[in-house]
């Protein structure tokens, strides 16, 4: 019975540490089960199943090594002992989340004149209250989020490099401002936890798919992604998140993320269409969700649709990275578009106004009306179609 007990107990120790992290991060196999339940139990409960497990073997070790027990069992049990020390050091000070990817312990943000971010670098954009600011993705990209305050208001920029998600929320909850670190991965999407109630978030919906606040949503305020040149031609006034120098080999290695060229193949663009690593433009509005391939986009420039009974517009700048997502109804009247793209501008045929890429009309019965932007975002298509699982695609 105490041989059955220090196997229990050494299999139970080992389990404890290994799963606990396997199924949260990008392990063989790991991010293709739904295992957040079990995971998060055994993160949990991983002091009382550490406890259990070294009662049960504390009895036995005890006889064994202070007997007269075969020498080759004393040493068997001894690499056992030397194993988990091992796997316990890795399991907790190596390979979790935030032991990989820190925060920026500095934050400098200079203005579009001092800025030393490369122009066509890719950047999520916020403006609130009047305060606007640019943060490149290389540089949140390893951080996955980034704590700030913009127009008086707390904001969290969070990337998923893995998802080719970027996504901007409010880290209030409860009516309270709170704290969040990175705790692992749901298929393949960052997850965050919150210091008060241990919970866990995806980064991609904004939903806590654990613990106690589960079902909670974080509420998502509106981010552009774009060219830093793109954004900054909308947003002259706007400031720039600067790389921290502490972190200068983490942000090399994402060097070429933006374009999808990354070495890393949890990472890297698959140029074909509607594959696993394929980009897509994906949209919401009124319900309805949709994904348009990012092939057609580079192709077309711009593409006019329907998404359940509601009028869209995708449009593409001529840098080929920076897109725009509009409604296609002007006060109740569906415009209908033709791109001239030597111009960079589009003409509607209800009016024969012309229009910018960004939604601004500059001549014509219609000058200075703006379109309406909708939530949009690039990721990969399996992000897409995993947590919409309602999408639809487009096919033209």
């Amino acid at each position: 019975m105490s041989r059955l007990f220090l196997i229990i107990g050494i299999l139970l120790l080992l389990t404890t540490e290994i799963l606990r992290v396997y199924f949260i991060m990008p392990f063989p196999g790991s991010q293709h089960s739904n295992s957040i339940d079990i995971a998060y139990f055994i993160e949990k409960y991983k002091w009382i199943l550490r406890i259990i497990g070294i009662l049960l073997v504390a009895a036995p070790l005890y006889r064994i090594f202070s007997g007269k027990g075969k020498i080759f069992l004393k040493i068997l049990l001894s690499l056992v002992i030397i194993l988990y020390i091992m796997i316990f050091f890795f399991f907790n000070f190596r390979f979790e989340a935030d032991k990989m990817f820190y925060q920026p312990s500095i934050k400098n943000f200079s203005a579009a004149a001092e800025n030393k971010i490369d122009s066509d670098k890719l950047v999520i954009g916020i403006e609130i209250n009047g305060q606007s600011r640019a943060y490149p993705i290389q540089i949140i990209g390893y951080h996955h989020q980034v704590r700030d305050t913009v127009g008086n208001r707390p904001v969290m920029i969070t990337y998923c490099t893995v998802c080719r998600t970027g996504r901007v929320y409010s880290p209030v909850v409860n009516g309270k401002p709170e704290k969040f670190r990175l705790v692992g991965m749901d298929h393949f999407n960052a997850m965050f936890e919150d210091s008060a109630t241990k919970s866990w978030w995806q980064q991609a919906t904004g939903v806590a798919i654990a613990g106690p606040l589960k079902g909670f949503h974080l509420s998502e305020i509106p981010s552009h992604q774009a060219s830093l040149s793109s954004w900054l031609r909308l947003h002259p006034n706007s400031t720039v998140l600067q790389p921290d120098s502490n972190f200068k080999e983490e942000y090399d290695d994402l060097a070429d993320f933006d374009k999808g060229t990354i070495k890393g193949h949890l990472e890297k663009r698959d140029s074909a269409s509607w594959k696993m690593k394929s980009w897509v433009v994906g949209v919401k509005t009124n319900g309805f969700e949709k994904a348009y391939d990012w092939n057609d986009l580079l192709k077309n420039y711009f593409i006019q649709d329907t998404i359940g009974k509601f009028p869209v517009l995708l449009m593409l700048e001529n840098d080929t990275s920076s897109f725009h997502v509009f409604s296609r109804d002007m006060q109740g009247r569906i415009l209908f578009f033709t791109l001239d793209k030597t111009a960079a501008q589009l003409s509607d045929s209800n009016t024969h106004s012309i229009w910018t890429p960004d939604g601004l009309c500059i001549s014509g019965p219609l000058k200075d009306a703006k379109l309406r932007p909708l939530a949009a975002y690039q990721e990969f298509w399996h992000s897409w179609e995993n947590f919409h699982p309602n999408t639809s695609q487009y096919k033209p």
